[in-house]
């Protein structure tokens, strides 16, 4: 991993689960969130496991909220989240900050339906639900189109560097979520990113709510065009991805 991206592991948000954002959510922001949590309470094809559903306040929400603590996803105005799911982080990046747009990116016909329910009932009328592979997309209207991708335990930092970057203007940011870290993983990385024109940049520990432990944020930067050849062919990223030879 870059120097300036293993030197600026630091913690941030407390670990009591009330995040101390520079400004706190407003009551329309609160409204849809409120609303979502309703609706994966209530309907059967949610797409989270049930054990979840009474902390998903204080683990899924929270833990994306937690991406705020990045100032260049605050600022963004365009942002794809990858593998969108049940919404997590996208659908509550966008109720919480209103004047992005924010396409929440999921193959799955089944996810991508609750998703138009969710952005329905939240009333994120700033999310649109693109129901395709990310390669996909990055290879038509989705080209070179983002400020921020982002991305929440949905891959390997290799792939989701290689699916962001033509997603990406130059200069945007991937901002992946995930667990632990993994100095196999962030070496592959490493090993990718020139392929990628993607850099590290740095990884900040997170503790978003109570009992909270080995997570962390990794947020990559666009540094050029999108290289040639790339989108590669649908799966390749995921099954052998750049910097794993």
């Amino acid at each position: 991993m870059s120097r300036s991206a293993s030197s600026s592991s630091r913690p941030c948000c407390p670990i009591d689960g009330a995040l101390r954002l520079s400004e706190p959510l407003g009551a329309e922001a609160e409204r849809g969130i409120e609303a979502l949590i309703d609706l994966l309470r209530t309907d059967p094809t949610a797409p989270v496991a049930k054990s979840t559903l009474a902390t998903a306040r204080d683990v899924h929400v929270a833990d994306s909220l937690s991406g705020l603590e990045f100032e260049q996803l605050r600022e963004s105005e365009r942002i794809a989240d990858l593998g969108s799911g049940a919404g997590f982080p996208g659908l509550v990046l966008a109720l919480a900050l209103v004047q992005i747009r924010c396409d929440l990116i999921e193959s799955s016909s089944r996810k991508c339906e609750f998703l138009r329910r969710a952005i329905e009932r939240a009333g994120a009328g700033n999310a649109e639900v693109v129901c395709e592979r990310a390669e996909t997309w990055a290879a038509g209207e989705g080209r070179e189109a983002y400020d921020a991708v982002t991305a929440r335990a949905v891959g390997r930092l290799a792939t989701l560097a290689e699916l962001a970057s033509p997603l990406l203007r130059d200069g945007g940011v991937l901002v992946a979520w995930k667990g632990g870290r993994d100095r196999d993983e962030e070496s592959e990385l490493e090993r990718a990113a020139p392929r990628l024109a993607i850099e590290p940049v740095e990884i900040r520990s997170v503790t978003p709510f109570h009992g909270s432990h080995d997570r962390h944020i990794h947020l990559l930067r666009k540094n050029g065009p999108t290289p040639d050849g790339l989108p590669r062919r649908e799966g390749l990223a995921a099954k052998r991805p750049f910097g794993s030879e």
